[in-house]
């Protein structure tokens, strides 16, 4: 053993980079569970991929010299403990929330997931509660305003009912169209402007970086099945443009049967999908050809989902303010798959 080893610049670099790539990736992964619903295991991997990438990444365009062993260990280690701290908390901490009297909190009792506890008084303690749901818009005088900013200032979550209704069902109940703070509908076109240029700068690095990955998987889809190791569908995109979005196909090639709505849904345990695919869509990675959208100007790493062209059109045929998503561009990640897993 060299002690001298301890004291290298190489080892403290690595060190200081991984500490910093944790506590990045333990913020963003804690940010997450703490949506009711979340499925936040799956995130665990994504979150700490992209904390240490960027860290890492950061290291390597300064040029500053660092160990690749100790760097993939720690990264490899700080997974595989949060994976199997999340696998231990929900089976002895199960996810468990107070629901306060009044209002329109009754249609929480048939939703699944979540250990629920309803109180009748502020005088009822419930130990590790995991979050308070409560009607903000409800009349609950008094006594209970105080129990709820009690329970805010202790560090306990409070979630507003339709929060929590639309986190564990996925449905957002669309009420009325909403202005933002400058008054209008359109979002600032400042701060788009320079998301963009963030989001194409970044993937610009990422596909550089991944280029030898990419090329890797695109040769496991050929030769674990028939077909283009690229899937290409319309989607509707930006401003109700129609775009080409890029996946790595995940499905084997469809013989034709089936309306386009069909075979544009995904089912549970869709016998279309394919062994390697199966691992490409719990981890995510078949979304990483979109990266092409987004050096394209047609996609951003965060923003609602695109649709196929055809079930976008169905849903604006059935929801009133569908349409309205499409001010913004479409995102890699959204609020959909955060909360309901792999969406198409």
């Amino acid at each position: 053993f060299n002690p001298e080893f301890i004291y290298s610049a190489n080892l403290q670099v690595t060190v200081a980079a991984a500490v910093i790539a944790h506590l990045v990736g333990f913020l963003s992964y804690r940010r997450i569970g703490n949506f009711p619903g979340v499925a936040a295991a799956s995130y665990i991997l994504p979150t700490f991929a992209l904390s240490y990438g960027a860290v890492f990444l950061t290291i390597f365009f300064f040029r500053f010299e660092y160990s690749r062993f100790q760097a993939a260990a720690s990264f490899t280690q700080s997974t595989l403990w949060y994976f199997g701290l999340s696998l231990l908390t929900r089976r002895l901490d199960p996810y468990r929330l107070v629901v306060i009297p009044g209002g329109d909190v009754e249609r929480l009792k048939t939703l699944p997931g979540v250990h629920w506890f309803w109180i009748k008084s502020t005088s009822t303690i419930i130990e590790r509660a995991s979050g308070v749901v409560v009607d903000l818009r409800a009349d609950l005088g008094a006594e209970w305003e105080r129990y709820i900013a009690d329970r805010a200032l202790s560090g306990t979550p409070v979630y507003h009912v339709k929060q929590v209704r639309e986190s564990l069902t996925g449905r957002v109940e669309i009420e009325h169209l909403s202005e933002n703070t400058l008054g209008s509908l359109n979002p600032n076109q400042a701060y788009l402007k320079i998301k963009q240029a963030v989001d194409w700068v970044s993937a610009l690095v990422l596909i550089i970086v991944l280029s030898p990955v990419l090329a890797l998987i695109a040769l496991l889809i050929r030769l674990d099945s028939d077909g283009p190791a690229l899937f290409r569908q319309q989607r509707m995109g930006y401003r109700g443009k129609i775009c080409t979005v890029y996946k790595f196909r995940s499905m084997r090639q469809h013989s034709g049967a089936g309306s386009d709505k069909e075979r544009a849904i995904t089912r549970h345990d869709d016998d279309r999908i394919t062994r390697v695919g199966r691992f490409l869509r719990k981890s995510r990675i078949d979304e990483l050809p979109q990266v092409i959208n987004i050096l394209r100007g047609e996609m951003s790493w965060i923003g609602p989902r695109p649709e196929a062209v055809v079930l976008s059109q169905w849903y604006e045929a059935e929801l009133p303010f569908y349409r309205y998503r499409h001010i913004v561009r479409p995102g890699i990640s959204g609020w959909a798959q955060v909360n309901q897993g792999h969406v198409a």
